[in-house]
């Protein structure tokens, strides 16, 4: 049987991009061996883990912000198999659905490990098949997404040292858990784990928290952070690691050379991930890769005519919505529309509490760019609405061109940041002015008017700052 187009990976890339084609009318097929559709992203990564977060914050806001609103809830005692379930449940709904769209756009969808096979062939192997099913395509996408990086003193065991995929499910929370790596995920689940009373060391080699945002923002998420009971080692890696027993004994070194010993009960490696084409036969196939991701051109086509490579297989962030967009943009252009993804208008989310949430350039990478660059900030704790929520905590800064006054980046740590940042990224989508913003009416009381009076600081008309 043969296919307009045939997407190899069920996750946001894939399956986003598998919609879209069917959308246009293209014959469609997707391919994956899991037996939910959704990748990492829907089953072990960010629908869990926000789940988990919410949860957690519920639980330790009982009793630690429930009491200043006259709310007194007596005791207060956790059901972690309970949590879990009703994790797994969300899970299972969104997965669910997913399938259910398929059939929508008549997409066909196959489960087992598709590999390239020569010019528009795929060959799809599984469970008990000694070779696999040929399969003709018009187009081939490259869609198998990224796989957690180990470290290769302290491999995974599933057991205490741990991927993201093990730290979703823990089934007791540990007594100290060590996270390596102070990015996203070691954020998050570090949170996670804290709220619900683990001791939660935070180890980083790097001289601040979450390296892709604006410094005065990480260094005010850290000491929230802090102060809910987190541990940072900054500058600090861990270098050698035993497991015994049901423990891990750590060696820890500092930028001094200096070296620490640390025992915990299970270590969570978040250090980044990495590309996972695993099976596909790249080099066989003549696509051309460069230190482990696919080389495409502006229009998502690898080095082999035919073969597109989207999400955290190519360049740019590892983000399941800059997956989408690329699926969406490759689905558009096999079917002869224009397509275009701004990467500049790429959002980034911490999930904390606060949340911290950037789209476009810190004032460093403006600068960087060459542009001069002036900014205005506003502080939620001037925010009616953030503080009848009881999260005072954090800022808005926008970033914006001197000379032009166009916005070129915005950068909000504070209560619902991931909701907000959207207002931001369609300003940079549309290149609004910092003016633009702030002439924008919100609704008063509203977190949003955070973002339009830090608009109006650039200028210096902030009214309530």
């Amino acid at each position: 049987m043969s296919y307009d187009i045939a997407i190899i990976g069920a996750g946001p890339g894939g399956y986003v991009c598998a919609l879209r084609s069917g959308q246009l009318g293209l014959k469609t097929l997707l391919i994956d061996p899991g037996d939910r559709l959704g990748g990492t992203c829907l089953n072990v990564g960010c629908i869990p883990s926000k789940a988990l977060l919410e949860a957690s914050e519920w639980f330790h806001s009982v009793g630690h912000k429930f009491p200043a609103f006259g709310i007194a809830a007596g005791s207060v005692t956790l059901d972690l198999p309970k949590m879990l379930g009703e994790k797994e449940r969300i899970v299972r709904t969104l997965t669910d659905g997913i399938s259910l769209l398929m059939k929508k756009q008549r997409v066909e969808v196959i489960r087992g490990r598709g590999r390239l096979a020569g010019p528009g062939m795929v060959v799809v192997k599984g469970d008990g098949k000694n070779g696999g099913d040929e399969i003709a395509a018009k187009v081939i996408v490259l869609a198998t997404g990224s796989v957690p990086v180990e470290l290769p003193f302290m491999p995974f065991d599933g057991k205490v040292v741990v991927s993201s995929t093990e730290a979703l499910a823990f089934d007791a929370v540990p007594d100290h858990l060590v996270v390596v790596g102070a990015g996203a995920v070691g954020l998050e689940l570090g949170s996670v784990w804290n709220r619900l009373g683990a001791k939660v060391t935070v180890v980083e080699m790097l001289p601040a928290i979450a390296p892709f945002a604006d410094r005065q923002l990480t260094t005010l998420l850290q000491r929230s952070l802090t102060s809910q009971g987190l541990e940072f080692r900054l500058e600090t890696q861990v270098t050698a690691a035993k497991v015994a027993r049901g423990k891990a004994l750590l060696t820890l070194t500092g930028k001094d050379g200096r070296e620490d010993k640390l025992t915990c009960d299970k270590v969570l490696v978040a250090v980044g991930r990495k590309p996972f084409s695993d099976g596909l036969r790249l080099e066989e196939a003549g696509v051309t890769t460069e230190r482990g991701r696919v080389v495409v051109d502006d229009r998502f086509q690898t080095s082999v005519e035919g073969v597109y490579a989207i999400g955290d297989l190519i360049r740019g962030p590892m983000l399941a919505h800059k997956a989408s967009e690329e699926g969406v943009a490759v689905a558009e252009l096999v079917a002869g529309h224009a397509a275009f993804v701004n990467y500049d208008a790429i959002p980034n989310v911490i999930y904390t509490a606060p949340e911290l949430a950037v789209v476009g350039l810190s004032e460093e990478e403006a600068t960087q760019r060459g542009h001069a660059v002036k900014s205005g900030k506003f502080f939620f704790r001037g925010n009616g609405r953030a503080l009848s929520l009881g999260e005072p905590e954090g800022l808005v800064k926008v970033v914006a061109d001197a000379t032009t006054d166009r916005v070129l980046g915005i950068h909000i740590l504070g209560p619902r940041a991931s909701d907000m940042i959207a207002e931001a990224a369609l300003a940079l989508e549309f290149s609004a002015s910092s003016e633009d913003l702030g002439r924008t009416i919100h609704a008063h009381p509203t977190l949003s008017e955070a973002v339009k009076e830090a608009a109006l600081a650039v200028n210096k008309m902030q009214l309530h700052g």
